[in-house]
């Protein structure tokens, strides 16, 4: 019998393990309904591509995953990782904050094997259900020594998206998924492989930081809309938060209104970094000195991880090395 490899199969709930009363509902499911061992039955073919170890960490709505499951999640693959008998990792889970687990454990994770978490947008009780083919096409992907090197990989639809550009771009649709800065990284319809010119990003944390970590800081993400009110910024100041990312219009454009409780909030120690609300694109420094540090090409979700990251371990070059432009 040919060579199959071992893949560890870490389940976490979503609507990939979700049903429902009818096979035509497709939003009124419950979430995380299915185990391991439910979503491995609907794909028999798993056992031709490689040897499952499954495992449940979790079975929740993705809407509810937070922090601290990303700290269990990463410290449980991290030992897959380092495991020699494991391949690769499979990580099944819901699509509502998807781009931010898979954006942390880019972040934290050490060593070249394959990290490949996958989705659906249909419940398994649904007619024409996605999540059994797009699990077929992860274990594919995690299985390839083609996907070694590259960090965190996002399996969808028959697309390979890197973690560090990758976002969901549409509520209800099967083909909800993007990557707006510069495109899927490869296939996963077979045969799976991987666009040229990517190599492996190098580790953001030291290895054995991450086991310093017990939790991570408040920090939250402000929508800046036309004429927001600056008084939210004070709010969360007095509320206890650490940090705050602005979301704010076109190239991180600072409303001048909001220039006073930016200084208020500098002088009290809440950390501020300017990001932008729109889909695609850096924020730049804009050819002037600005109040605040720009996240460059990351989105506000991914810059609050940064920083989330920086004040737990006490590096703030973090930041600068984690803005850099997805690849």
């Amino acid at each position: 019998m040919p060579y199959r490899p071992a893949i560890a199969l870490i389940a976490t709930g979503g609507t990939i393990a979700g049903a429902a009363a009818s096979a035509t509902d497709t939003t009124g499911y419950a979430a995380g309904s299915l185990g391991a061992a439910e979503l491995l039955a609907a794909v028999p073919q798993l056992g031709e591509l490689a040897e499952i170890r499954a495992e449940q960490a979790f079975n929740l709505d993705s809407k509810d995953m937070g922090p601290g499951h990303w700290l269990q999640l990463a410290r449980r693959a991290q030992a897959l990782l380092d495991d020699p008998a494991i391949d690769g990792i499979v990580i099944t889970h819901g699509t509502d904050t998807l781009e931010e687990t898979a954006w942390f454990l880019h972040l934290v994770l050490q060593g070249d094997k394959p990290v490949v978490m996958t989705a659906a947008m249909r419940p398994a009780t649904a007619l024409s259900a996605d999540g059994p083919m797009n699990l077929w096409e992860a274990v594919q992907v995690a299985s390839s020594a083609a996907f070694r090197g590259p960090g965190v990989l996002v399996a969808v639809g028959g697309e390979v998206f890197g973690a560090a550009d990758f976002a969901k771009c549409h509520t209800v649709r099967p083909a909800a998924f993007c990557a707006p800065q510069g495109g899927p990284m490869g296939l996963a319809a077979p045969p799976a492989r991987l666009r040229g010119g990517h190599t492996a990003p190098a580790a953001l944390l030291a290895r054995g930081t991450l086991d310093t970590v017990r939790e991570l800081p408040w920090v939250e993400v402000l929508h800046v809309s036309a004429g927001a009110d600056p008084r939210l910024l004070d709010l969360l100041r007095d509320a206890g938060a650490a940090g705050v990312v602005l979301a704010l219009p076109g190239n991180g454009s600072l409303p001048d209104a909001w220039l006073p409780a930016i200084a208020r909030a500098a002088g009290a120690g809440l950390r501020l970094l300017r990001a932008s609300r729109v889909a695609a694109g850096p924020v730049t420094e804009r050819g002037r000195a600005s109040p605040l540090p720009a996240a460059g090409f990351r989105t506000a979700l991914q810059a609050r991880i940064l920083l989330m990251l920086a004040l737990a371990t006490g590096d703030d070059s973090l930041l600068a090395r984690g803005v850099v432009a997805p690849g």
